[in-house]
This record gives C-alpha cells, sequence and structure tokens, in this order.
C-alpha cells in the first residue's frame, strides 16, 4: 500500500494510492495524518478500504508523508564504495555515523528544492528512508523490522561548503530550509520487498549518477535500528535515512553542483520515484 499526505483545496488529508487515483482515507476512516494512522496500529483497516478512488493522483498536491516527525535521523557514508572515498581507507567502519536533519529542510515530491543565497555548492544524495511504525528502544536486529511501517525515497540535499564550516560538525550544510526532498509516498508492503537488496538510483536531468543496492551498506537496516535505537527511543513516524551510493555531484572533477532549472530523480523499483526541480532562492 502506498501511503501519501495530500491537499486538494482543503487541509492535509490522508490518502493511499490505486492505480491513476487516490482513496481519501481521512473520509473514509477518519484519520488525520500518516503519523496518527501509523501509530494506532490501522496500517490493516487503511489496506481494507476499497471502492471507486475519491481523486485523480493527477488533481491531487502532495505533502511530505511525515510532516511532523519527532525526530529525522541520517547515517552518512553507509555504502561501502562512499566509505572507498575517504582518505582514511576502506575498511568498513564498525558503527554507523549519524547526523540529525529538521523537518523545515525537506520539500514533498514535485516541490522545488532550493539553491540558498550562501551558496552555489547545492548537492543531491539519493537514499532509502526507513519510517519507524513500533515505538522501541533497544531493538535486536531479529526484531527490527518488525518495527519499521515502510519505506520512502530521500533527496537528502547537501550544501557542501557549509558541511565544512567546522571540524566536526556537518549540521549546517546539512539544514538549510528547502535543500532535500522526501517522498512521494510511504511503501508499506514490506513482505513483497527484499530490504536486504534494493536497488536505489538518482539520476540529473535523465543522466544516471548515483546507482547501488542495499546490500553493499555498510550497515544493514536491521543493523542500523539496533544502533540507534540503543541510545535513543524510536517514535511511530520517525525517520531514518539509511545512507546515499558514490556519485554525488561533489565526487566529479570538476564538482558538478545542482543548478537553477536541474530536475532529480531518486527511484527504487521497490518504492517508487521521488521528482524535484532546482530553484535559486
Amino acid at each position: 500500500m502506498r501511503l501519501v499526505s495530500f491537499t486538494i483545496g482543503e487541509p492535509m488529508h490522508v490518502g493511499k494510492v490505486v492505480g491513476g487515483g487516490v482513496i481519501d482515507l481521512t473520509q473514509r476512516i477518519g484519520v488525520s495524518s500518516i503519523r496518527e494512522l501509523i501509530a494506532t496500529g490501522r496500517i490493516g483497516e487503511a489496506e481494507a478500504v476499497s471502492g471507486p478512488t475519491d481523486h485523480s493522483f493527477a488533481d491531487v498536491q502532495l505533502g511530505l508523508p511525515i510532516p511532523d516527525p519527532n525526530k529525522i535521523i541520517c547515517v552518512g557514508v553507509n555504502y561501502m564504495n562512499r566509505n572507498e572515498e575517504y582518505k582514511d581507507g576502506s575498511e568498513a567502519p564498525k558503527y554507523p555515523s549519524l547526523f540529525m536533519r529538521t523537518p523545515l529542510s525537506f520539500v514533498p515530491h514535485g516541490h522545488s528544492v532550493v539553491i540558498p543565497h550562501e551558496s552555489e555548492q547545492l548537492d543531491y544524495e539519493g537514499e532509502i528512508v526507513l519510517v519507524i511504525g513500533k515505538a522501541g528502544r533497544r531493538i535486536a536486529q531479529a526484531d527490527a523490522m518488525n518495527h519499521v511501517a515502510g519505506l520512502t525515497l530521500m533527496n537528502e540535499g547537501s550544501v557542501r561548503d557549509w558541511i565544512r564550516h567546522g571540524k566536526f560538525n556537518v549540521t549546517p550544510g546539512k539544514n538549510f530550509d528547502r535543500s532535500g526532498s522526501i517522498g512521494p509516498w510511504i511503501e508499506t508492503d514490506l513482505a513483497a520487498i527484499d530490504v536486504d537488496n534494493m536497488r536505489l538510483e538518482t539520476r540529473v536531468n535523465g543522466e544516471l549518477r548515483q546507482s547501488d543496492t542495499s546490500a553493499n551498506m555498510a550497515f544493514s537496516f536491521r543493523r542500523i535500528v539496533e544502533y540507534v535505537s540503543s541510545f535513543c527511543s524510536l517514535l511511530p513516524g520517525d525517520l531514518i535515512a539509511t545512507g546515499t551510493p558514490t556519485g554525488a555531484g561533489a565526487r566529479f572533477d570538476p564538482p558538478r553542483w545542482l543548478k537553477a532549472g536541474d530536475r532529480i530523480e531518486v527511484s527504487s523499483p521497490a518504492i517508487g520515484m521521488l521528482t524535484n526541480w532546482v530553484v535559486h532562492e
């Protein structure tokens, strides 16, 4: 099931995408947000809703799948070919590298990401995102995917020169308003997905820039959930971005920063495609 947050000339509703249409779950079962839906354990109820769709998918405007997550945690340098890009050698790291982002640093599918006044070095990073569905602390790997309600996609856009302003601080460059994107929906049918071998690709203006599978991650989805939950409680609606493959613009010589008018597509066959355009602030 593909869950969306959407508007159509009214407050944000929850829907599920069926073919070329959207069933309005806010009207059908009275749920006000995707976070509420998964926190109250009503995914099964939403799956059971059938009948004709209420809106054409082309007529709705998508919002962020989870507009108000309690936290957004991102894993850095998690694909082994990215680890090899760094100067300290290619040996696999012992622990995930983590940082956090704010909701305002993201826009939904179909909206524009923004090159800020302060820099021309806006870069793209395609990622698969875990959407937490069940709260937990110190979650074992064997139980980790039972705490995941679904998967979505992220362009974890980065302002590269601002990442390097401090010796150990990536926070500024990772949190410019509207520098990244999340969407288009949350795919909840995990039983049909091999989470250990998911293809992830990023294209800029149709040119393939990133392509890899989750099989090449240093830390699997299960290990990431285990590690993050060892120091903080995971709550329904929390988002964990699981890292990006090699091929970001910073790795070209010379670097290939995003420009106004560029189209960014982050895709995974198991989830769908997240599409955004680039504008100057």
